[in-house]
């Protein structure tokens, strides 16, 4: 019980921010000699609860960890379109998502149901997840290259630093009471972590993963363990609505760099850096809303609403269970082949057709390979299995008063 106390209580120590409301910000960040500007914020996340621990994919992708009915699991946002698709329908939560250096793979901290928390990969193409170390509690880490991982393990009251090589199933410890902010250090092959050895000044460190040296950088904000990289040289970290810099060598303090209240941002957690953007995890201000606002507001529950219903049919279908399955149509409800062909024009032909689906398939079960959600209606690409052939098609779901009311399938 005290073990299963505090994986809750330590883990992505950020469990305990899902509470609060926390989202993910996008800005423009220019760097002119010592200046810094950051602009053009957006909020990426624009979702009720706990969206935190972003991160880059690659030059289109974001990836964070996003609220979804209840449960902490893998956004993945496009930048291009500004649209949210889901990585993983896993039962349990997934935590600090990143890309897998040379492979199409995503990692993320599980937290499954049963309290097991453990460090996987998942692939981008099925969402099928694999162990990435075992026998040790993972809370935090990030990458050095595509065998090498730097975590922080829980171990009793403590987080400690470890370097995890896959390719040999080897962990070595190199420190012990560690922060939860790990980057590599851009131009170099250190990884920089946040120690807490000294608990009147926290410090940033930078680790060799090969030969286990560790050296001082600088001193954090007080109180503050979450930081990034600009470039070689350039630290940024947050505290409340402020953003601030560390040049080293140059500036003999934290420098303030911008003032983000404006964007909503009233507390500063995650950060990261990629060319000339720059990703915020914060704790937003709750004030009354503006007439844009609700319509946003509004926008975020319906999509949710039609996400829910959606995913409530595919448990049924997966179930087999028709009356279940059929309780999420509406009773005007038409399904059409892509563009507009009309299949189905009526409740109780669509019915009789998946009744004999159902009995005629006994190893029935489809998986969402990529779902994106825009207001009422949620794209779905799935991978069903049926007597034992695999068929791939994409569904377009079309909710209306709380009910699905139009399908479109491409074949």
């Amino acid at each position: 019980m005290k073990q299963y106390f505090l994986i809750l209580c330590s883990v992505v120590c950020s469990i305990g921010f899902s509470q609060s409301n926390t989202e993910v910000f996008l800005f423009d960040i220019e760097t002119k000699g010592s200046k810094i500007e950051v602009k053009n914020g957006k909020n990426l996340s624009n979702n009720e609860g706990y969206d935190n621990q972003p991160s880059f994919l690659d030059d289109r992708y974001i990836l964070f960890a996003s609220n979804r009915n209840g449960q902490t699991d893998i956004a993945k946002y496009d930048t291009r379109y500004g649209s949210k698709s889901w990585l993983n329908f896993t039962e349990g939560g997934e935590y600090t998502p990143l890309k897998v250096p040379n492979k199409d793979l995503v990692s993320a901290v599980r937290l499954d149901k049963d309290g097991k928390q453990r460090l996987y990969a998942y692939n981008t193409s099925n969402g099928e997840s694999t162990e990435l170390v075992q026998d040790l509690v993972v809370a935090y880490y990030t990458w050095f290259d595509d065998h090498t991982i730097v975590s922080a393990v829980i171990e009793g009251d403590d987080l400690n630093l470890y370097v995890h090589q896959l390719d040999e199933q080897i962990n070595r410890k190199y420190a012990t009471k560690v922060g939860r902010s790990f980057h590599r250090i851009p131009n170099s092959n250190l990884v920089s972590f946040i120690s807490k050895e000294n608990d009147n000044q926290w410090q940033i460190k930078a680790l060799d993963p090969k030969s286990g040296k560790i050296k001082v950088i600088a001193n954090t904000i007080p109180g503050v363990e979450d930081i990034c990289w600009l470039n070689s040289t350039t630290i940024l970290s947050g505290k409340e609505s402020r953003l601030y810099k560390l040049a080293l060598q140059r500036d003999n303090d934290w420098k303030l760099v911008a003032e983000l209240a404006e964007n909503n941002i009233s507390n500063i957690t995650r950060l990261i850096t990629e060319k000339n953007t720059l990703l915020i995890a914060a704790e937003i201000h709750k004030t009354s809303a503006t007439s844009e606002e609700t319509v946003s507001d509004n926008a975020t529950t319906e999509a949710t609403t039609a996400e829910a219903i959606v995913q409530q049919q595919l448990e049924a279908y997966n179930a087999r269970d028709i009356d279940a399955f059929m309780a999420t149509y509406s009773k005007d409800v038409k399904l059409y082949g892509f563009p507009n062909e009309l299949q189905t024009d009526s409740y109780e032909a669509m019915r009789k057709s998946y009744s004999s689906w159902f009995e005629s398939a006994p190893d029935l079960n489809a998986f969402i390979k990529k779902r994106i959600v825009i207001g009422n209606k949620v794209i779905d690409e799935e991978q069903v299995t049926a007597n034992g052939k695999i068929f791939h098609a994409v569904a377009i779901y079309e909710i209306n008063n709380g009910k699905i009311s139009k399908v479109t399938f491409i074949q």
